[in-house]
């Protein structure tokens, strides 16, 4: 088959197709984002996904398929150390991660630390503990704006992240940013290295609430060597990357960086690509998923935020061009049914769809998040590195 110019790759952040088959040593026997999410919706309506093959991955009891089924789909399967963001789209660019990040979940950060944060950046650090967001901002956030922002609050999950919230007024996003990026530099020694820092402002008041704002801001450390992204940029391919994927990535191997508001915002933005000339990649991470149903549990608002998703992607299907090709797939699951907040050890949906093609079939698992990057390398007919993971499924498209 000719070459593919343009591929659009959408990441649905966290959603997940059911448990690994080592998913009990994460605590994650039973997860399946997708069904968990299926019960509760009915009627769920995503004629989309369904008829990109969704449901022959798993057998959902209310999501239907009413048109005859389109493109390819298979399962896959994560071979990196962990279930987060970071090693998820950097297996998917190739990279296998065997140790994972280090994480602070149980104990909280170590007090030498949180010292050399607080003389560094001239704030009391309140919080040190594992806690959702938004539990953390009612229990805390009264206490920072008390202070004056001469408190803030740090925090972190079961991932390998350390979080620091602050109010945009109080604080100011300058000061935010100021301070996380002391943090980034504090945590690249080897005990202490979080895979990631994260900024989360917010907005309210005791009286009214809080709540967080679309101006987080991630600070990741670098992949440890070449990614898909970076084969692309060497070989003059456009690298667009939409969300967070170029905080994830820490930058590398992008070529142009486009920041979303919104899960609604980011598919507004992949569908305004489709009319733009351009040859490479359209990257697209849709964080709200994860962030806003799935650490919450709430499977109805998930439900609902996939529906709202459907219909955007059904424009951006009928925006593409016939040498476009399109690929969705998530980065781990985070089953909003499931105990705790964290997310989930799961295998992911691989959707891939043309307008050109002319058959369709269901593939064989694959062993690796991997796949996703060699299809592309394999499409542009760029050489993959010897240490990539993943095989290409591009033959088998027709």
């Amino acid at each position: 088959m000719e070459a593919f110019k343009r591929v659009f790759l959408i990441v649905i952040d966290s959603f997940g197709i059911g448990a690994m088959d080592d998913a009990a040593a994460y605590g994650d026997e039973g997860a399946n984002t997708f069904l968990h999410i299926d019960e509760r919706m009915d009627p769920f309506r995503i004629p989309n996904l369904m008829r990109l093959g969704l449901g022959e991955l798993a057998q959902p009891a209310h999501a239907c398929r009413n048109a005859p089924l389109t493109g390819y789909r298979c399962a896959l399967k994560e071979r990196s150390v962990g279930k987060d963001t970071t090693t998820g789209h950097w297996e998917m660019m190739g990279l296998r991660t065997e140790k994972p990040f280090v994480t602070f979940t149980n104990t909280g950060f170590p007090q030498a630390l949180i010292d050399e944060l607080e003389r560094r950046t001239g704030h009391e650090v309140i919080g040190n503990k594992a806690a959702s967001g938004t539990e953390i901002l009612t229990e805390l956030a009264g206490q920072e704006l008390a202070s004056g922002s001469r408190k803030m609050i740090v925090y972190t999950s079961a991932d390998s992240v350390l979080q620091i919230c602050g109010h945009e007024k109080s604080m100011g996003l300058d000061e935010l940013y100021r301070v996380c990026q002391i943090a980034r530099d504090i945590t690249m020694k080897p005990e202490w290295k979080v895979g990631r820092v994260i900024a989360r402002p917010y907005l309210g008041d005791a009286e009214s609430g809080f709540e967080r704002t679309p101006n987080r801001k991630d600070l990741s450390v670098d992949p440890p060597r070449k990614t898909v992204l970076d084969l692309l940029k060497d070989n003059g391919k456009a690298v667009v990357a939409i969300g967070k994927i170029h905080d994830i990535f820490n930058g590398r191997g992008i070529t142009r960086s486009v920041h979303s508001n919104s899960s609604v915002e980011g598919m507004e933005q992949t569908i305004a690509m489709a009319d733009e000339p351009w040859e490479g990649l359209v990257f697209t991470n849709l964080v709200d998923f994860d962030a806003k149903w799935g650490h919450r549990r709430n499977p109805i608002g998930y439900g609902r935020e996939l529906e709202t998703f459907d219909g955007k992607l059904g424009e951006l299907m009928d925006a593409m061009q016939e040498t476009d090709l399109l690929i969705v797939t998530a980065d781990h699951g985070n089953d909003p049914t499931h105990t705790g907040t964290d997310h989930t050890r799961e295998k992911t949906p691989l959707l891939l769809w043309a307008p050109r093609f002319q058959s369709t079939g269901t593939l064989k698992t694959q062993s690796s998040f991997g796949t996703v990057g060699m299809t592309i390398l394999a499409n542009f007919d760029i050489e993959r590195k010897p240490y990539m993971i993943g095989d290409s499924v591009l033959e088998a498209l027709r």
